[in-house]
């Protein structure tokens, strides 16, 4: 069988993919924003771009240090518990899902204002089946697509900067001085910033899409993602607010709130500037929900992988897409999409909070990686005191989210529990099945054709679950290692069997090591624990070896932190965890 070969995204393409995303956010956060803090709304987009500015180096350790697909799931994963990634990662699915079906629908509103007969909610379902279909043709094919609309956009904007700076050449600052000495509207001028900076921070969703489907691009295209993303969101964010207060009457902003860039064009360029606005607006709201099919994709992938989700969802294409992921992620949407009648003013609740939390939890993955994973080997580091400052203003801008709609709030949760319920049961459901077998034993006599037929079921799931093998690799020289790694497994995996494997390329006597071994497996008898030693190097090669023979998946496999004189990095080992 052919080997399926995957196009790595240069620079270009990955800043395109998610840079759609957050770049969009240029089209509402400016609206937004003046709405709550008036005309201090560029100085409240200047603070997001701090923020930005912190997580840049907080996602490029973290990422640098561990390079593989999940983002806040994957460090989560390889610095605390399988129960906390996973709340990480629901919260991204979340993100992505509300992501979608917002960028679809607001797209198809803009399209509404230049072709008035067609049906919005039939428009959104269109839109989220052809991306669903260039996402299951391939990422790199995708990626083309979203270069296109991503040059188109940045022109498109600059194109409307340069015409508003034009306009204030010619006319002076009449309307900025008259915005500027307006009362505040909300209170204080501290108040005005805070709530501006809380409504602002919207506009830096997709941020973390980029960490989701790293290792889809090329070495050391990552970090530049990042900056690139930063660059685009700290320039035209504050830019384009500032020139809208210098130019639009506070009054106006309202009446226009839902496409104000397109009336900002019209009063600065003329009609083909509305016009080319309103058209790049489709074209990147369109591209935002390519984003989320990528990033999703590569997150579902990782999850299944590590068997949060069932095996269903690894089947691919001959492209090397997870059809059946990006499928049920369509279903996801266009259910949603239905049960909302097309109002997505309760998505945006969901849509806010989720991709807030996600970065909270990944600014305290990056302090458990400082913490646990000392020794390991990264191209950059954040100081914990930004990170914790990065962290705290994640926390302001949710209670601020909270203070400006409660209401948004409590839609959040009500989306988060089901999610949680589902994958709380995948977690544990070698115990939920042990229960229902005990249960169906009980009510045996009044219903024998019914409980025979499901207890069989149940019976073979209960086998085939826990018989997954697991690894560890340990250098030999530290059982109180091992005992944590059987705390974890015992704790996270639903396994009864684990290999203990001591590549041994020195000889070294291992009958204590044995011996430790035999305390513990008496000390955890619910894990069956086989000792297997083997002449070699460790490294990618012996990995791939044992992986293939013992037909056990490599994220299924453990190593303890390597260090920095470690011969390869993480990402090079094919998706081994670090466990300790």
């Amino acid at each position: 069988m052919k080997e399926v070969v995957h196009k790595k995204l240069n620079e270009l393409q990955a800043t395109a993919i998610c840079g759609n995303d957050i770049s969009s956010s240029c089209l509402y956060v400016s609206a937004l924003t003046i709405m709550y803090a008036g005309q201090y709304a560029w100085i409240s987009l200047l603070l997001v771009g701090v923020v930005l500015f912190l997580f840049r180096k907080i996602y490029g350790e973290v990422v640098g240090a561990l390079p593989l697909n999940g983002g806040a799931y994957n460090v989560l994963l390889n610095t605390s518990s399988k129960r906390l990634a996973s709340v990480a990662a629901t919260l991204t699915v979340l993100s992505y899902m509300a992501t979608a079906v917002i960028s679809a629908s607001e797209g198809m509103h803009y399209l509404h204002n230049i072709v008035p007969n067609i049906n919005i909610a039939i428009a959104t379902v269109i839109v989220l089946l052809i991306f669903t279909g260039l996402a299951i043709v391939g990422i790199g094919e995708s990626a083309i697509v979203a270069v296109v609309i991503f040059i188109t956009h940045l022109t498109t904007l600059s194109l409307l900067v340069l015409a508003s700076v034009w306009f204030i050449f010619m006319n002076g600052l009449d309307v900025f001085n008259m915005n500027w000495n307006l009362p505040i509207t909300s209170g204080t001028i501290v108040n005005a910033l805070f709530l501006g900076f809380s409504a602002a921070m919207l506009g830096i969703s997709g941020f973390e899409s980029s960490a989701n489907f790293v290792e889809e691009q090329k070495q050391g295209v990552f970090p530049k993602t990042l900056r690139n993303m930063w660059a685009i969101v700290s320039f035209f964010n504050p830019v384009i607010a500032l020139l809208l207060i210098c130019i639009i009457p506070m009054a106006q902003v309202g009446e226009h709130q839902e496409s104000l860039l397109a009336f900002l064009g019209e009063t600065t360029g003329g009609s083909w500037l509305a016009y080319l606005i309103s058209v790049d607006a489709v074209l990147v709201l369109c591209g935002a929900v390519l984003t989320s099919f990528v990033g999703v994709s590569g997150l579902l992938n990782r999850m299944t992988l590590d068997r949060i989700l069932p095996n269903y969802f690894l089947k691919q294409n001959k492209r090397g897409s997870n059809y059946r992921i990006i499928i049920s992620f369509l279903i996801l949407c266009i259910s949603v999409l239905l049960v909302t009648k097309g109002e997505i003013v309760a998505l945006a609740g969901v849509y806010t909070f989720s991709f807030l939390a996600v970065m909270g939890l990944f600014g305290i993955g990056n302090l458990l990686l400082k913490f646990k994973r000392k020794k390991l080997p990264r191209p950059e580091k954040a100081r914990g005191i930004s990170v914790v400052v990065a962290v705290a203003l994640i926390v302001t801008a949710f209670i601020g989210n909270m203070e400006l709609n409660i209401n948004s709030f409590y839609t959040f949760l009500q989306y988060l529990i089901p999610a949680f319920g589902f994958v709380a049961i995948m977690l544990n459901r070698s115990l939920i099945i042990r229960l229902l077998i005990d249960a169906l034993e009980y009510f045996y006599k009044p219903l024998r054709r019914m409980v025979i037929t499901s207890n069989r079921y149940l019976s073979k799931m209960n086998i085939k679950i826990p018989s997954q093998e697991f690894v560890f690799f340990t250098k030999g020289d530290d059982v109180a290692i091992i005992n944590k790694v059987m705390q974890y497994v015992e704790n996270n995996e639903s396994t009864k069997k684990l290999k203990i494997v001591n590549i041994n390329k020195d000889n070294d006597n291992n009958d204590l090591l044995i011996s430790d071994l035999k305390v513990l497996d008496r000390a955890y008898p619910e894990i069956d624990i086989e000792f297997i030693e083997l002449e070699g190097v460790f490294g990618p090669e012996i990995i791939d070896e044992l992986s293939t023979k013992w037909n056990i998946p490599k994220n299924f496999m453990f190593i303890g932190s390597p260090g920095d004189r470690f011969s390869y990095r993480v990402s090079e080992l094919g998706g081994v965890r670090l466990i300790m």
